[in-house]
């Protein structure tokens, strides 16, 4: 599905939106659901990654295709190594059979589980047969994705003597891993994060519990960036959010300050107010902590006219796509120069952007989203734009809403 995108009427918007359930939070709630089935969820995400992490979890042995889903291949690798009983396939995508898993791999076959690689070692599919994991310590290094520290966390409880995880080396992705830590403790799991050593002692029953999913801050982000892009008093209300979140990307309410953004708490919602003018010429961001928000910043910064020097991005490159490649080259069809490295990514200011652009996805949600307001200052046309279900299926309803024009080719 190809979309020609261009600006709304009046660029001083005014709504309320709704946003489905956090994705990251979500996936983790649903597998401590399969470990302790007295849990009851709210607010669900709607995403394509929900539901294939909803699928996956429902079967016990065969084929278990997650397609696109990152986070549903790190957690369902740890959940089924753990299922004494279960044995199945798990698989991807193309894009996904190209995804390093071996970390996570080594890891859990240190713990004693059977694992084994149907095609290329370090890589999906996966063959697991479930097994009961007696061993309790295993260490990782502290610089990769946050997602294999989870899993292995979230089965944590599950196993008879519990985990004692060590990180070697600085962490990164910090508050996704106290996302985690946070979730197992409102359902009663005693944990510790001291230093580098995580511990998760075991539980072998949950009281009845439910967790309510706050709505997804890494969506909230492309709002962020709109009410940057529009004039000053456009208001965007968006629903439920709360000011003492769970998810990394709620330091946006921080970080978009920068960009002339305040936020406003209240009752479950925030409210997106551009104030002032952005008088600065260049920014610079440490995002390690939060990498899922690169490309809508790097986007806001090239739509007012802003040079940026974004860092701790190393793990982008091995995303839905090379994020950072892919940005390199999207931003630049706009007119910007963009230099890229392992974790980097920088550009100077420039004036004006080239219109009448093809914007490529490469399957990548992110990419799709995060471009989407763009088209406050320049129309362009989005290529593949069906990706943005994998996260949020509504976006592009949202943004009409909004009053932009949004027409499919």
């Amino acid at each position: 599905m190809k979309l020609q995108l261009s600006a709304p009427l009046d660029k001083k918007v005014q709504k309320t939106i709704a946003i489905t359930g956090s994705k990251s939070e979500t996936n983790r709630s649903l597998l401590l659901q399969a470990l302790f089935p007295n849990i009851i969820i709210e607010n669900l995400s709607n995403s394509d990654d929900g539901e294939v992490m909803q699928k996956g979890l429902a079967k016990s042995t065969g084929k278990v295709d997650i397609h696109h889903a990152g986070t549903a291949m790190r957690f369902l690798t740890a959940y089924f190594a753990s299922q004494e009983g279960k044995q199945v396939v798990l698989t991807g995508s193309q894009r996904m059979q190209e995804r390093p898993i071996k970390v996570l791999v080594e890891a859990l076959q240190f713990l004693g589980a059977d694992i084994q690689y149907e095609k290329e070692v370090g890589y999906p599919p996966l063959k697991i047969t479930g097994k009961k994991l007696k061993k309790n310590q295993v260490s990782l290094p502290a610089n990769i994705s946050s997602q294999y520290i989870s899993a292995l966390l979230l089965i944590a409880p599950s196993l008879e003597n519990g985990l004692e995880l060590e990180l070697i080396g600085k962490i990164t992705s910090v508050p996704y891993i106290k996302m985690t830590l946070a979730l197992l403790e409102q359902i009663g799991v005693q944990t510790s994060f001291e230093g580098n050593i995580i511990k998760v002692s075991p539980k072998e029953t949950v009281e009845d519990t439910t967790l309510v999913v706050e709505s997804d801050w890494s969506s909230a982000s492309y709002f962020y960036s709109i009410v940057a892009m529009c004039e000053v008093g456009t208001e965007i209300q968006l629903s439920s959010y709360k000011q003492s979140s769970l998810q990394g990307d709620s330091v946006l309410a921080e970080i978009y300050k920068d960009f002339g953004v305040e936020t406003t708490f209240s009752n479950n919602t925030i409210l997106l107010k551009k104030t002032t003018e952005i008088k600065s010429e260049h920014l610079e961001y440490d995002l390690s902590n939060a990498p899922d928000i690169a490309q809508t910043m790097a986007v806001t910064c090239l739509g007012l006219g802003i040079g940026c020097h974004l860092t701790g991005l190393h793990t982008l490159p091995i995303k839905e796509t090379d994020r950072l490649a892919a940005l390199q080259t999207e931003l630049g069809k706009f007119g910007a120069t963009v230099d890229i490295d392992s974790e980097s990514l920088t550009f100077q200011s420039q004036s004006n952007l080239n219109s009448e652009v093809s914007v490529d996805t490469y399957n990548d949600h992110r990419m799709a989203m995060a471009f989407g307001p763009l088209a406050l200052k320049a129309d362009f046309v989005v290529n593949d734009a069906e990706v943005v279900s994998k996260s949020y299926p509504d976006f592009w309803n949202d943004l009409k809403n909004l009053g932009f024009g949004i027409e499919e080719l």
